[in-house]
């Protein structure tokens, strides 16, 4: 007769644990965001173009593009997005339907939170440069992940190509932070941080608007799962004003970019971008 009431208990315990365990999650980015938040500068400088002067063409063309004259340096961004993600493969994509947000604040790092939902089915959780961990119907942990130098080295390589079009300020010619020409219409960023190190090509149109990133990542997303260097990349389209940046509103970007095998699992649609305040609310324009 006791075996119902130990049953029903057990359960209980059970699901208060994994509440108690997905509630940490939330804390855990809320704290995360605040901590890449406060790395906004406070007051910026101005865009000068003589900062880009001695750069190869297509890095004037392209900071020319994406920074208006005397907008504030912001280096922390907001994103807000709807789009898909896919959970499979090429031949077999699994596309969620998703909304999300993301801080991005490079060299430290990002938090990409997000809800995506196929039918009745629910994914929610977080990735970042720390972990990946996302939920299933917003009570079974179904992936954890980070927390060692792959999935950093990984993350990394995502973020720093992320600020190429979603926070142009962050990737100026700077310590830690150079560009080169590959050809007429590419240049090389590499940023270097702490031990990380990471190059994105950057092809630019006439008018010096990204037209799409290629680099190569750090990445188990291959038959074997090893972690080795393979393409990864997008296309970018749809820019729109904020704050006197000129940035994307439509990305789309995968694995084995240029290749017979891309997979463009991640495809983004952008509804704001938002420049917080260190220590206030977001910074949508001048002064």
């Amino acid at each position: 007769m006791m075996i119902l009431p130990l049953v029903l208990l057990s359960f209980l315990l059970a699901g208060s644990a994994l509440a108690a365990w997905r509630g940490f999650d939330h804390w855990s980015d809320r704290e995360a965001v605040k901590r890449l938040a406060a790395m906004q500068p406070a007051a910026p400088p101005g865009f000068d173009p003589a900062m880009i002067a001695d750069l190869p063409e297509p890095a004037r063309r392209y900071f020319l593009y994406m920074i208006e004259p005397g907008a504030p340096l912001f280096t922390v961004a907001r994103i807000s997005m709807t789009g898909r993600f896919g959970m499979g493969t090429r031949a077999k994509p699994g596309y969620f339907d998703m909304t999300a947000t993301q801080t991005l604040a490079m060299p430290a790092g990002f938090v990409w939170k997000m809800r995506a939902w196929r039918g009745l089915m629910t994914l929610s959780g977080s990735d970042s440069e720390r972990w990946t961990r996302f939920w299933l119907m917003g009570g079974l942990p179904v992936a954890r992940m980070g927390g060692n130098p792959d999935h950093r080295r990984s993350a990394f390589g995502r973020y720093v190509a992320e600020a190429v079009f979603w926070t142009p300020a962050a990737v100026l010619p700077g310590p830690g932070v150079t560009w080169q020409g590959v050809d007429a219409d590419c240049a090389r960023l590499t940023v270097r941080h702490q031990e990380l190190s990471q190059s994105v090509d950057v092809t630019v149109a006439p008018d010096g608007q990204p037209t799409r990133v290629c680099f190569q990542r750090w990445s188990n997303a291959n038959p074997q799962k090893r972690h080795r260097l393979q393409p990864f990349g997008g296309h970018l389209s749809g820019f729109r004003s904020f704050a006197g940046f000129r940035l994307p509103t439509r990305v789309e970007a995968g694995n084995h970019f240029g290749s017979d095998d891309y997979f463009p699992f991640f495809q983004a649609d952008v509804k704001d971008i938002e420049f917080p305040r260190n220590g206030g609310g977001p910074h949508k324009g001048y002064g």
